[in-house]
């Protein structure tokens, strides 16, 4: 049975599904003289020379290879006689290395690992009848590399001219979680036009750049460098029709291209991530390149993306691959995301070009603005969209936006004459402490924070602002205050607040607060399910005004969180109770080498994984566990650097074996922590029981220090007794 030989100048360059036509035109810049597109890659006709520049300068091509024969398979015997009939003496010796790479299975040949074993043995037999010796077979880095694809009762036999994918032009050793490939990132700037928006002057911007792939393929392309030159080796290196003098000179004209290329003025290339270690691995890969004056990158969470505006840009492109649910998280946790993204591209982007990566059409329309023109891609099994707008004239829907302004809402009105005496006093106070806490405000940038905490008696409530939104929690009164004098009371504090606060009287929510115990606190009173984002240092936190008592953000932990954010740098940081996870975010803002956060409430734990894809943070790094925490800690394996441990006063859960008495049970939960504090680590401890006390035999056994003063803002020096805070190290 003879073979079907295939003609010399044959090729063919295999890449992801949806690219096709991408590469076809490619390759025909690249001198191919005829190209025939094919699901997931590009026939093309040319000689050895297109070839090696197809392995050198194509950025969307993963292989090139040398179709050799068509091979009859309708067995593995049969497949085993073509292979012998094969002229292996001229492709490389046996004194060199091959491996296989077979794909495809039929009736006969069902796993390609039976089908890659029977293709090896019919090559050392070969070897072995003509020279009386064998090559070997090297999984790694092999001389020569075969590729045999089986499909019905035939299959294809060529040689991977390219040895490798190209898609891994060198510079990337890490990447963040799910990292995009090379070739899939170029197509999207491709798509998006970023070579013509470079050629008129634009910028490129990536504000969730992960390893930085997006803006190193974008600085490669404006630079005219070869994405082949990073690579180590190329599998025709070693092939005996290997033209080493043609190769060189291709090599020597990419090399002289790319230096004029560095050495030209260059497009604004900017990149932002919130997780300061990504950011570090993206710089390590930018400086691989050699193209640290090109492409700078530096931690920024979504939320403060801004246009760069140390020189005028009127022209560019943001693009951005932003997690989606199979990758990350919960799709419901990323809408936020995606509308603060949009939000960022309408605000700070206007007369730009946009491109967004996503395997979710429905997370694409979270963004609120309107997509002009979409494409499909395949990464790897997954089909993804890429979503291209033009922010000229695109508005952003309505839909997600926030109520009124809790500074100044236009029309509303301050007038206090028709307020009764009670309220007009009750209103006096809101303002005089809103003014004495606008400095502080202001110098630590606090936009959520505790306005009124029972100053006077007599209306017994908390006024906390949320950035644009105002919660009043009203206290139950003693049995001896009468009924109607209370509710009256609390009539005039509701028409005093939007006079003293100069807002809509529908952007403030009253609740009535109680002495809670156990787990009500945390019952569900409504369930709206409406998250709006604050800003707490560098942190966007979701907070839930309407469906429970507590919001989800414990204001007078501010101190304490902006401390561990402080101190998270390169550590292990464990989130005992960790509620909704601020403080974890806050860690992992700063720098956290790893956060892992603890907590039995599934709803809590999915609050936090909102709050982190809210804040450009994935779970690589960052461990959600749900358990209770002391039979957790007395199984943990880890140790940890930093510890919050922040439990109730009480708790009587279902899912727990015993209730918890914090001032009963602390000893043995400490203790149990400090066992996974590394030696030289930092536990700190609170709680919001009043009167506690810790137990002296703790302070015989670690260093504690009793830090509650200096864990209180402004807003909380009235109420002192609001919670207790302890560091504890090992002695």
């Amino acid at each position: 049975m003879a073979l079907s030989e295939f003609a010399q100048d044959q090729w063919f360059a295999a890449c992801p599904k949806g690219l096709e036509a991408l590469l076809a035109a490619e390759l025909g810049t690249l001198g191919a003289t005829a190209t025939r597109e094919t699901v997931a890659g590009v026939y093309f006709t040319g000689p050895v020379a297109l070839a090696y520049r197809a392995c050198l300068w194509s950025r969307l091509a993963n292989r090139v290879l040398l179709p050799l024969a068509r091979l009859e398979a309708g067995d593995a015997d049969t497949l085993y006689q073509q292979l012998m009939a094969v002229d292996w003496g001229a492709l490389f010796g046996p004194e060199q290395s091959f491996a296989v790479d077979f794909s495809g299975e039929n009736r006969e040949i069902r796993n390609t690992q039976f089908g890659a074993q029977r293709s090896k043995d019919a090559i050392v037999d070969w070897f072995l009848g003509k020279h009386g010796k064998r090559p070997s077979v090297a999984r790694k880095d092999p001389d020569i590399r075969l590729n045999i694809r089986l499909g019905g009762e035939q299959a294809v036999l060529s040689m991977d001219f390219s040895g490798g994918s190209l898609h891994q032009r060198g510079y990337r050793l890490e990447g963040g979680a799910a990292p995009l490939k090379e070739n899939l990132a170029a197509a999207i700037l491709l798509r998006a036009d970023w070579p013509g928006i470079a050629a008129r002057g634009g910028a490129l911007v990536d504000p969730m750049c992960g390893s930085a792939t997006l803006l190193l393929e974008g600085a490669m392309m404006a630079a005219d460098i070869a994405p082949g030159l990073g690579r180590r080796r190329f599998g025709f290196e070693h092939w005996r029709g290997h033209n080493p003098a043609q190769w060189q000179a291709l090599v020597a004209d990419a090399r002289g291209r790319a230096e004029r290329g560095r050495a030209a003025t260059l497009p604004e290339i900017r990149g932002y991530d919130a997780d300061p270690r990504i950011i570090r691995a993206a710089q390590e890969n930018i400086a691989r390149m050699g193209l640290e004056k090109v492409v700078r990158v530096s931690a920024r969470p979504l939320a403060q993306l801004t246009r760069p505006n140390h020189v005028p840009l009127p022209l560019g492109l943001l693009v951005c691959n932003p997690p989606y649910g199979e990758r990350l998280g919960e799709k419901e946790a990323l809408a936020a995301l995606y509308y603060e993204l949009g939000k960022a591209m309408a605000a700070e982007f206007k007369g730009w070009s946009a491109a967004v990566f996503t395997s979710d059409l429905e997370l694409g329309r979270a963004i609120g603005l309107r997509s002009h023109k979409r494409y499909a891609f395949w990464n790897g099994a997954l089909q993804t969209y890429l979503l291209l707008f033009d922010l000229v004239d695109n508005e952003l829907r309505s839909t997600r936006q926030a109520p009124a302004a809790a500074e100044s809402t236009p029309g509303t009105s301050t007038d206090t004459e028709a307020l009764t005496e009670g309220a007009r006093m009750f209103a006096n106070r809101i303002r005089k402490n809103r003014k004495r806490l606008a400095s502080w405000r202001k110098r630590e940038q606090v936009e959520c924070y505790r306005l009124y905490d029972a100053d006077m008696p007599e209306y017994a409530v908390a006024v906390d602002i949320y950035g644009e939104r105002v919660c009043v929690a009203e206290y139950q009164a003693p049995r001896d205050v009468d009924a109607q004098a209370a509710e009256r009371r609390m009539l005039e504090i509701q028409s005093a607040l939007p006079a003293a606060l100069g807002v809509a009287g529908d952007a403030i929510v009253y609740k009535q607060r109680r002495r809670q115990r156990g787990a009500e606190q945390y019952e569900k009173r409504d369930s709206r399910g409406e998250l709006i984002s604050v800003q707490e240092g560098r942190a966007r936190l979701l907070v839930n005004l309407e469906d429970y008592l507590d919001t989800g953000l414990f204001l007078d932990h501010r101190p304490l969180r902006r401390r561990l954010g402080e101190e998270a740098s390169g550590k292990d940081f464990l989130n005992l109770f960790c509620y909704t996870g601020s403080a974890t975010v806050h860690a992992a803002l700063g720098g956290a080498r790893s956060t892992t956060s603890v907590d039995l409430s599934n709803t809590y734990l999915a609050w936090l994984r909102k709050n982190l894809n809210h804040n450009g943070l994935d779970e690589s790094g960052n461990t959600l566990v749900r358990a209770d925490c002391m039979p957790w800690l007395e199984q943990a394996q880890g140790r940890y650097d930093l510890i919050l441990l922040d439990p109730p006063s009480f708790s009587n859960s279902a899912a727990m074996e015993l209730s918890f008495d914090i001032q009963r049970d602390h000893p043995d939960l400490v203790r149990a922590t400090m066992k996974v504090l590394r030696p030289d680590g930092q536990l700190y401890f609170s709680n919001n029981r009043r009167g506690f006390r810790l137990d002296p035999a703790l302070s015989e056994e670690y260093l504690c220090e009793d830090i509650t003063k200096v864990t209180l803002d402004p807003d909380f020096q009235r109420n002192q007794k609001i919670h207790c805070c302890w560091s504890i190290r090992h002695r």
